[in-house]
Protein backbone atom coordinates (compact mmCIF):
# COMPACT_ATOMS: atom_id res chain seq x y z
CA UNK A 1 0.00 0.00 0.00
CA UNK A 2 1.36 3.62 -1.07
CA UNK A 3 2.32 5.51 2.17
CA UNK A 4 1.61 9.29 1.80
CA UNK A 5 4.58 10.33 4.22
CA UNK A 6 6.89 8.81 1.88
CA UNK A 7 6.44 12.17 -0.31
CA UNK A 8 6.42 14.06 2.73
CA UNK A 9 9.19 17.29 2.18
CA UNK A 10 11.25 16.04 5.78
CA UNK A 11 11.45 12.50 4.38
CA UNK A 12 12.95 13.26 0.97
CA UNK A 13 16.14 11.84 0.68
CA UNK A 14 17.18 15.01 -1.28
CA UNK A 15 18.53 18.01 0.74
CA UNK A 16 20.32 21.30 -0.15
CA UNK A 17 23.67 22.16 -0.55
CA UNK A 18 25.89 24.93 -0.02
CA UNK A 19 28.04 24.06 -2.64
CA UNK A 20 25.95 24.53 -5.52
CA UNK A 21 24.83 28.28 -6.39
CA UNK A 22 21.25 28.46 -7.39
CA UNK A 23 21.96 29.18 -11.26
CA UNK A 24 19.98 27.34 -13.51
CA UNK A 25 22.31 24.45 -15.50
CA UNK A 26 22.30 24.68 -18.88
CA UNK A 27 22.84 21.00 -19.37
CA UNK A 28 20.67 19.26 -21.94
CA UNK A 29 18.15 17.16 -19.88
CA UNK A 30 19.07 13.90 -19.01
CA UNK A 31 22.97 14.51 -19.51
CA UNK A 32 24.81 13.24 -16.77
CA UNK A 33 26.85 16.66 -15.88
CA UNK A 34 24.30 17.52 -12.99
CA UNK A 35 24.23 14.62 -11.47
CA UNK A 36 28.17 14.86 -10.91
CA UNK A 37 27.94 18.49 -10.47
CA UNK A 38 25.80 17.46 -7.01
CA UNK A 39 27.89 14.55 -5.92
CA UNK A 40 31.01 16.34 -6.28
CA UNK A 41 29.13 19.64 -4.28
CA UNK A 42 28.01 16.99 -1.44
CA UNK A 43 31.78 15.51 -0.95
CA UNK A 44 32.99 18.93 -0.59
CA UNK A 45 29.99 20.05 1.71
CA UNK A 46 30.82 16.44 3.79
CA UNK A 47 34.42 17.20 3.80
CA UNK A 48 34.10 20.34 5.05
CA UNK A 49 36.58 22.04 2.54
CA UNK A 50 34.33 24.34 0.82
CA UNK A 51 36.63 27.25 2.10
CA UNK A 52 39.81 25.51 -0.11
CA UNK A 53 38.18 24.07 -2.52
CA UNK A 54 39.04 25.34 -5.93
CA UNK A 55 37.35 25.08 -8.99
CA UNK A 56 39.30 24.66 -12.83
CA UNK A 57 36.87 24.65 -15.16
CA UNK A 58 37.80 23.51 -19.14
CA UNK A 59 35.94 24.41 -22.32
CA UNK A 60 33.13 22.05 -23.19
CA UNK A 61 29.73 21.44 -21.74
CA UNK A 62 31.09 22.31 -19.01
CA UNK A 63 32.76 25.33 -19.23
CA UNK A 64 30.33 27.24 -17.32
CA UNK A 65 30.92 25.02 -14.17
CA UNK A 66 32.11 27.72 -12.60
CA UNK A 67 28.72 29.27 -12.18
CA UNK A 68 27.53 26.18 -10.50
CA UNK A 69 30.26 25.42 -7.64
CA UNK A 70 30.29 28.39 -4.87
CA UNK A 71 33.70 27.60 -4.47
CA UNK A 72 36.88 29.68 -5.85
CA UNK A 73 36.90 28.96 -9.75
CA UNK A 74 38.83 29.54 -12.98
CA UNK A 75 38.74 29.00 -16.06
CA UNK A 76 41.15 27.58 -18.54
CA UNK A 77 41.65 27.53 -22.10
CA UNK A 78 41.38 24.34 -23.64
CA UNK A 79 43.08 21.62 -22.55
CA UNK A 80 45.16 23.39 -19.89
CA UNK A 81 43.01 22.61 -16.66
CA UNK A 82 45.67 20.27 -15.41
CA UNK A 83 48.62 22.91 -15.73
CA UNK A 84 46.84 25.79 -14.15
CA UNK A 85 45.65 23.29 -11.51
CA UNK A 86 49.38 22.23 -10.51
CA UNK A 87 50.50 25.70 -10.13
CA UNK A 88 47.32 27.10 -8.34
CA UNK A 89 48.15 23.64 -5.64
CA UNK A 90 51.93 24.18 -5.75
CA UNK A 91 51.22 27.74 -4.56
CA UNK A 92 48.53 26.75 -2.22
CA UNK A 93 49.66 23.87 -0.80
CA UNK A 94 46.66 22.80 1.56
CA UNK A 95 43.88 23.84 -0.73
CA UNK A 96 41.51 21.25 -2.69
CA UNK A 97 42.28 21.88 -6.25
CA UNK A 98 40.20 19.84 -9.06
CA UNK A 99 40.02 19.95 -12.62
CA UNK A 100 36.66 19.18 -14.19
CA UNK A 101 37.11 17.82 -18.03
CA UNK A 102 34.92 15.86 -20.81
CA UNK A 103 36.79 13.75 -23.13
CA UNK A 104 37.69 16.74 -26.15
CA UNK A 105 39.24 18.84 -23.43
CA UNK A 106 40.94 16.43 -21.65
CA UNK A 107 42.24 13.73 -24.21
CA UNK A 108 42.62 15.39 -27.23
CA UNK A 109 43.63 19.16 -27.01
CA UNK A 110 44.77 18.75 -23.59
CA UNK A 111 46.27 15.69 -23.96
CA UNK A 112 50.12 16.84 -23.02
CA UNK A 113 49.26 18.95 -19.97
CA UNK A 114 47.21 15.73 -18.50
CA UNK A 115 49.83 13.21 -18.95
CA UNK A 116 52.51 15.31 -17.63
CA UNK A 117 50.92 16.70 -14.40
CA UNK A 118 49.85 12.69 -13.88
CA UNK A 119 53.89 11.93 -14.62
CA UNK A 120 54.80 14.32 -12.12
CA UNK A 121 52.67 13.72 -9.31
CA UNK A 122 51.21 16.65 -8.94
CA UNK A 123 48.39 16.66 -5.95
CA UNK A 124 45.65 17.61 -7.89
CA UNK A 125 42.52 15.53 -8.13
CA UNK A 126 41.31 15.59 -12.22
CA UNK A 127 37.70 14.61 -12.81
CA UNK A 128 37.14 13.52 -16.45
CA UNK A 129 33.65 13.17 -17.95
CA UNK A 130 33.69 10.93 -20.70
CA UNK A 131 30.92 10.47 -23.64
CA UNK A 132 32.84 9.93 -26.16
CA UNK A 133 31.96 12.46 -28.63
CA UNK A 134 32.35 16.24 -28.84
CA UNK A 135 28.93 17.62 -27.18
CA UNK A 136 29.25 20.90 -26.85
CA UNK A 137 30.32 22.15 -30.55
CA UNK A 138 27.41 19.33 -32.98
CA UNK A 139 28.72 15.59 -31.65
CA UNK A 140 32.22 15.54 -33.73
CA UNK A 141 34.19 12.35 -32.98
CA UNK A 142 36.55 12.79 -29.90
CA UNK A 143 39.34 10.64 -29.12
CA UNK A 144 37.48 8.27 -26.72
CA UNK A 145 34.88 7.59 -29.71
CA UNK A 146 34.02 3.62 -29.71
CA UNK A 147 35.27 2.36 -33.00
CA UNK A 148 31.62 2.04 -35.08
CA UNK A 149 30.38 4.49 -33.62
CA UNK A 150 28.38 7.45 -35.37
CA UNK A 151 29.02 11.16 -34.90
CA UNK A 152 29.16 14.08 -36.74
CA UNK A 153 32.75 13.25 -38.39
CA UNK A 154 32.18 9.47 -38.79
CA UNK A 155 28.46 9.12 -40.35
CA UNK A 156 29.61 5.73 -41.13
CA UNK A 157 31.03 4.73 -37.98
CA UNK A 158 34.67 4.86 -36.83
CA UNK A 159 37.18 2.89 -38.45
CA UNK A 160 40.86 2.06 -37.40
CA UNK A 161 42.27 2.72 -41.16
CA UNK A 162 41.29 6.24 -41.09
CA UNK A 163 40.76 7.62 -37.32
CA UNK A 164 42.81 4.79 -35.30
CA UNK A 165 42.15 3.28 -32.15
CA UNK A 166 39.92 4.79 -29.31
CA UNK A 167 42.25 6.16 -26.69
CA UNK A 168 41.85 4.74 -23.39
CA UNK A 169 43.45 7.44 -21.87
CA UNK A 170 42.57 6.45 -18.12
CA UNK A 171 44.70 2.98 -18.19
CA UNK A 172 47.62 5.00 -20.34
CA UNK A 173 47.47 7.55 -16.92
CA UNK A 174 47.48 4.55 -14.58
CA UNK A 175 51.35 3.59 -15.87
CA UNK A 176 52.56 6.33 -14.65
CA UNK A 177 54.59 6.77 -11.49
CA UNK A 178 52.73 10.12 -10.41
CA UNK A 179 49.26 8.86 -10.21
CA UNK A 180 48.18 7.53 -6.52
CA UNK A 181 44.37 7.04 -7.46
CA UNK A 182 42.92 5.92 -11.07
CA UNK A 183 39.57 4.78 -11.51
CA UNK A 184 36.51 4.40 -13.29
CA UNK A 185 32.86 5.03 -12.39
CA UNK A 186 29.51 6.28 -14.04
CA UNK A 187 26.62 7.68 -12.89
CA UNK A 188 23.64 6.06 -14.87
CA UNK A 189 21.80 4.44 -11.82
CA UNK A 190 21.74 4.79 -7.92
CA UNK A 191 23.95 1.86 -6.99
CA UNK A 192 26.18 3.42 -9.88
CA UNK A 193 26.32 7.68 -8.57
CA UNK A 194 26.66 5.95 -5.00
CA UNK A 195 30.15 4.54 -6.03
CA UNK A 196 31.21 7.39 -8.09
CA UNK A 197 30.23 9.47 -4.65
CA UNK A 198 32.72 7.15 -3.05
CA UNK A 199 35.79 7.49 -5.47
CA UNK A 200 35.35 11.40 -5.59
CA UNK A 201 35.64 11.62 -1.98
CA UNK A 202 39.01 9.23 -2.30
CA UNK A 203 40.81 11.46 -4.44
CA UNK A 204 39.67 14.16 -2.01
CA UNK A 205 41.03 12.58 1.03
CA UNK A 206 43.95 11.30 -0.98
CA UNK A 207 45.01 14.89 -2.05
CA UNK A 208 44.20 15.81 2.01
CA UNK A 209 46.79 13.43 2.51
CA UNK A 210 49.58 14.61 0.11
CA UNK A 211 49.55 11.57 -2.12
CA UNK A 212 49.86 12.88 -5.17
CA UNK A 213 47.27 12.71 -8.08
CA UNK A 214 44.04 11.20 -7.95
CA UNK A 215 42.60 10.97 -11.40
CA UNK A 216 38.61 10.13 -11.97
CA UNK A 217 37.14 9.26 -14.51
CA UNK A 218 33.11 9.04 -15.12
CA UNK A 219 31.19 7.70 -17.64
CA UNK A 220 28.16 9.67 -19.00
CA UNK A 221 25.68 9.69 -21.50
CA UNK A 222 25.50 12.47 -24.40
CA UNK A 223 21.88 11.69 -25.42
CA UNK A 224 21.89 15.05 -27.76
CA UNK A 225 24.74 13.98 -29.50
CA UNK A 226 23.85 10.25 -29.86
CA UNK A 227 20.37 11.13 -30.91
CA UNK A 228 18.93 9.28 -28.13
CA UNK A 229 16.44 9.59 -25.58
CA UNK A 230 17.96 9.44 -21.91
CA UNK A 231 17.05 5.99 -21.53
CA UNK A 232 17.96 5.20 -24.44
CA UNK A 233 21.40 6.44 -24.23
CA UNK A 234 21.98 5.24 -20.47
CA UNK A 235 21.45 1.70 -21.84
CA UNK A 236 23.53 2.10 -24.70
CA UNK A 237 26.18 3.17 -22.55
CA UNK A 238 25.60 0.21 -20.36
CA UNK A 239 25.97 -1.68 -23.57
CA UNK A 240 28.52 -0.46 -25.86
CA UNK A 241 30.67 1.59 -23.29
CA UNK A 242 30.93 0.07 -20.55
CA UNK A 243 32.70 -2.99 -22.66
CA UNK A 244 35.39 -0.81 -23.63
CA UNK A 245 35.63 1.30 -20.74
CA UNK A 246 35.34 -1.02 -17.95
CA UNK A 247 34.25 0.98 -14.84
CA UNK A 248 36.01 0.08 -11.05
CA UNK A 249 39.34 0.58 -9.62
CA UNK A 250 42.65 1.01 -11.99
CA UNK A 251 45.09 1.40 -9.50
CA UNK A 252 45.11 1.99 -5.50
CA UNK A 253 47.36 3.52 -3.58
CA UNK A 254 49.67 4.03 -6.04
CA UNK A 255 49.42 0.05 -7.28
CA UNK A 256 47.75 -1.18 -10.21
CA UNK A 257 44.78 -3.57 -9.21
CA UNK A 258 43.99 -4.11 -12.64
Amino acid sequence: MFNPDIIKPENLVYKRTNVLTDAVMHYCPGCGHGTIHRIIAEVIEEMGIQDKAICIAPVGCSVLAYNYFNVDSLGAAHGRAPAIASAIQRLHPNHHTFTYQGDGDLAAIGTGETIHACNRGENIVIIFVNNGIYGMTGGQMAPTTLLGMKTATTPYGRCVELNGYPLQITELLADLPGTYYVTRQSVQTPAAVRKAKKAIRQAFENQKNHKGTSFVEILSNCNSGWKKTPVEANKWMEENMMAKYVPGDIKVDGVKVR
